[in-house]
């Protein structure tokens, strides 16, 4: 997909900005937490194997793979105050070199419990980065520009996720401490980023606008972030049934070839990079685009709550997946569109808590709603009669448009 090599606000003039290099490296760095996510999933058995003998290990092993998630999602608010108050560009290098320092212990601790505590700390450095990344996308670009970058980010984390399944599963052949060596790529990271990327300073005093020291004295607007984080909640939830729940509902149509599973799975994990193309091709507010968003979603749902064969699961997963696509872009843009500069780290921050925190509830969710309907289909429909629901709450969260909010001029580092 083609991006803008250089922003096209007047706001953002800085020849520091310009060309891809520094969006690459934003890109590059917002895959981390994904590599994370998704790396070790290959290798878990083995991991099973080699702590067998660890009390508590058949529960405590798949906490490697889960656990940063659910300490990026409740430590990303703090990490979104630190942005604030110490800068994007210095939390942002620092967390890169502690997430391959942190990633890298399984390479030389043969502890089960002294790895989940790396695995927690590897969360911590995961919720800098994210929100930092997220942040600085927000500072370098305005309008359409930032739209098309963030939703980048979001097909860069989508086409990594399989990229790195592939990458843990080779590896894995090795020995299971083997795809821990691929953390190293922070250290490669860190130093570009140090180089490279502008520092943004706080926008000048306008006669018609507050100080950056106003701006910072002012409470934060917890009102108007407070309606899309829930929204964004949700749509992790919604966002996150397809790539967890698919396996399983192949399972309920006798599908249970591995290879038959990772062909469906990599037919709606394309569906979902679809959908983020067409938000780049798309205008319009997205608060008034997120109900039909949210529409396409809810019809994927119902279809694969029907389904009794194998190409109608897969035509439901499409559609909602294409629907995801177009959710999270929307979602974010959405967001940042309610952030001043002032704010736009503690946002960033409660913005992607309230995303991880949607992704860590979503098996849950399902679990919940296959107990108590009798099986995953009818559970997975029901969630598409919610998703209809909740699509009329974008109009509501529209009805208050936030006034321009002020925007500033990178710096060279």
């Amino acid at each position: 997909m083609p991006v803008p090599a250089a922003p096209l606000s007047p706001d953002c003039d800085s020849p520091d900005v310009q060309g891809r290099l520094p969006a690459a490296l934003l890109m590059a760095g917002s895959c981390l937490p994904v590599l994370g996510a998704v790396l070790l999933a290959p290798v878990l058995p083995r991991m099973q194997e080699h702590f067998e003998g660890v009390a508590g290990s058949a529960a405590l092993v798949p906490l490697v793979l889960t656990v940063p998630a659910l300490s990026l999602a409740l430590l990303a608010p703090f990490a979104g105050v630190i942005v604030d108050r110490l800068g994007r560009k210095r939390l942002l290098v620092v967390a890169t070199v502690l997430y391959t320092l942190f990633g890298t212990v399984p390479l030389y601790v043969d502890s089960l419990h002294g790895i989940l505590v790396s695995r927690v700390l590897v969360g911590v450095a995961e919720a800098a980065i994210m929100t930092a990344c997220t942040t600085l996308i927000g500072d370098y670009y305005t309008g359409r520009v930032r739209d098309r970058y963030l939703a980048l980010q979001t097909m860069c984390a989508s086409a990594s996720a399989t990229v790195f399944f592939v990458l843990g599963g080779a590896l894995g052949g090795a020995g299971w401490q083997a795809p821990f060596w691929l953390y190293g790529i922070g250290l490669v990271l860190a130093p570009a980023m140090a180089r490279i990327l502008p520092t943004p300073r706080t926008p000048a005093a306008t006669p018609s606008g507050p100080t950056a020291s106003t701006a910072e004295r002012r409470p934060f607007p917890v009102r108007r972030m407070a309606g899309i984080c829930l929204l964004t909640a949700f749509g992790a939830v919604v966002f996150y049934t397809v790539p967890v729940e698919m396996s399983y509902l192949l399972d309920d149509l006798d599908v249970d070839s591995t290879g038959g599973i990772g062909a469906v799975t990599a037919v709606a994990s394309l569906a979902t990079v679809l959908g983020s193309v067409l938000f780049t091709r798309l205008t319009g507010r997205p608060q008034r685009r997120l109900p039909v968003v949210l529409l396409l979603c809810a019809a994927g749902f119902l279809v694969m709550g029907v389904s009794d064969s194998l190409p109608l699961l897969i035509l439901g997963a499409v559609l909602n997946c294409v629907g995801t696509g177009l959710l999270l872009p929307s979602l974010l843009t959405l967001a940042m569109s309610r952030l001043a500069f002032a704010d736009r780290g503690r946002g960033t921050g409660l913005w992607t808590s309230a995303f991880f925190l949607g992704e860590f509830a979503c098996p849950l969710i399902l679990l919940g709603g296959e107990q108590a309907l009798g099986d995953l289909g009818t559970a997975v429909g029901a969630l598409g009669l919610v998703t209809l629901l909740v699509a009329g709450v974008p109009f509501l969260l529209g009805r208050a448009t936030p006034a321009p909010l002020p925007h500033r001029v990178p710096e060279q580092p």
